[in-house]
């Protein structure tokens, strides 16, 4: 009795919180800088820190084929400094990036010459040391030169210890397939150093090391995805559920791409998208807003509004009309994934989509209780409705248990997502789904880097007000709006399911041919 009331407690605290939250909301201050810039400010003096973070609107999805994972390279460069930090010399650091330049455009001569040679059939691989030129190679030896002579007067990771010597921490980045964020935490009386280190970056960053770094991309692209048992096949299944949309291609991008990029591309990417008016300031913490303002206005306003403004991402992905199928052998244990494409951000369908996912995951969900406790031909299982920008998917993983074969656990799983698509979700499940999403919203406002993330991951897909909004949306949904979006969008014709047997199964094919 006594640990019934202290749950009924709990939740009445819950409602109470999540009841607060919607009615009162963030207290999210806006303005917008002379150049276009927007500042977003939220008060809160639980500690004398400022959690502050900037995100500009673009990701993988605003790259073009040639020229994929330039956004992701970009993350990285944005460390490297500026003319008053990362080096000891400025103008010698010019003098060896423009010689670096040159010897680059020989170079791109030369690869120009070896593609050739590759489509003729001449050469098999354009990164076989073997395969490169007699003059590739001499380039490559006087462009190491300069590498190492560009090394003498670098300060390493400068950007990093002048924050840390200041008591900052857990400066980051993360590059998505609709933006790139940057953020720290700061104490309260470093939010002007915070203010200058930011604005430097963006007024007068300096790519040095780029062709070093672009390697250091590409190392990280064969780490997590070349030597990882699913990480190609991954990329594969991706580019099998996206056909016209750029969501088909890698953050990290394709393997030729990576080492064609060129130093001038960059120039001109970062003038088309790390404009001011592409990007977005958020600060959370103990700050005044008029003050606060006022600095930010006297750092940020130097830098010039930029030329053009950002083209807008007009591909939208092509109906699905069939059923797509992968069959894949790996050193891993049988798994299956299944893709539906549904909506993006903010779109009404979301919202039900979002609780559709609850209601089949977690250890209380049904893929789970049916699949695992019930049937046992599952160890593992969950599904989630991912919004993005300009599109959605609705996204569904689950491994097969020892003893079981892929097709028993495919037809399992269409079994449950049939039940939602022809039954309504009961009043009593549908409530305890929305009680989780009110529970998870509140955790995410708890601190103030928590609160960053939130508005940087709202206003970069679209719209920062969405978290204020959001949770009387979830809140709307009812079991007839589950019931239509599963009819609507969990279709056969509109699925893309890859099978993953392990490697030397010859049984895979048969298993996974179900019709369900």
């Amino acid at each position: 009795m006594k640990r019934h009331k202290s749950l009924l407690a709990f939740f009445t605290v819950l409602t109470g919180c999540a009841g607060f939250l919607q009615a009162q909301g963030v207290p999210v201050i806006e303005k917008f800088l002379t150049n276009g810039m927007r500042l977003l400010m939220v008060e809160r003096h639980d500690e004398p820190t400022v959690a502050g973070g900037w995100v500009t609107h673009v990701g993988s999805v605003n790259e073009r084929p040639g020229m994929t994972g330039i956004a992701h390279l970009f993350e990285h460069m944005m460390f490297k400094g500026t003319p008053t930090i990362g080096t000891r010399d400025y103008q010698k650091d010019l003098e060896i990036i423009t010689a670096q330049e040159m010897v680059r455009e020989e170079l791109r001569q030369e690869e120009r010459r070896m593609r050739a040679e590759l489509r003729q059939g001449k050469i098999d691989d354009l990164l076989k040391p073997e395969n490169k030129s007699p003059r590739y190679k001499e380039l490559e030896q006087e462009f190491q030169k300069l590498v190492a002579e560009q090394r003498k007067i670098l300060v390493k990771n400068e950007f990093d210890r002048i924050y840390t010597s200041s008591g900052a921490s857990g400066m980051n980045a993360f590059t998505s397939q609709d933006m790139t964020a940057y953020h720290i935490n700061v104490p309260a009386n470093k939010l002007e150093l915070w203010m200058w280190m930011e604005s430097e970056r963006l007024l007068h960053p300096v790519f040095r090391e780029f062709y070093s770094e672009r390697d250091v991309v590409f190392e990280e692209r064969r780490m997590r995805t070349e030597s990882t048992p699913l990480g190609k096949f991954s990329e594969q299944f991706n580019s099998m559920v996206w056909k016209s949309s750029p969501y088909s291609w890698p953050i990290v991008g394709w393997p030729s791409d990576i080492p064609a990029i060129s130093k001038a591309q960059a120039d001109d990417f970062y003038a088309t998208y790390y404009s001011p008016q592409n990007i977005t300031l958020i600060l959370i913490g103990d700050l005044n807003p008029e003050r606060t303002e006022a600095a930010v206005r006297q750092y940020f306003e130097r830098i010039p509004r930029g030329l053009k403004e950002p083209p807008e991402m007009v591909t939208e992905e092509t109906k699905q009309l069939a059923e797509q199928r992968m069959s894949a052998e790996a050193e891993t244990n049988p798994q299956i994934d299944i893709v539906w494409h549904t909506v993006g951000f903010q779109h009404p369908d979301s919202y039900a989509l979002e609780i559709l996912g609850q209601i089949l995951s977690t250890h209380t969900g049904r893929l789970y209780k049916g699949l695992v406790l019930g049937s046992g031909v599952a160890t593992d299982v969950f599904a989630m409705q991912q919004n993005q920008k300009y599109a959605g998917l609705f996204y569904l993983s689950s491994e097969v248990k020892e003893g079981h074969k892929p097709a028993e656990l495919e037809a399992g799983i269409h079994g449950i997502v049939e039940t939602l698509r022809n039954e309504d979700v009961p009043a009593a499940e549908l409530q305890k789904v929305k009680n989780n999403f009110a529970a998870a919203e509140y955790r995410r406002l708890t601190s103030n880097s928590a609160i960053l993330m939130q508005l940087i991951r709202k206003d970069g897909s679209g719209d920062w007000r969405e978290i204020n909004t959001a949770g009387a949306k979830y809140q709307a949904v009812t079991a007839a709006d589950l019931r239509r979006v599963a009819q609507k969008y969990l279709t056969r014709e509109n699925r893309t399911v890859a099978v993953y047997t392990r490697k030397g199964n010859q049984t895979a094919a048969s298993d996974s041919k179900i019709n369900p």
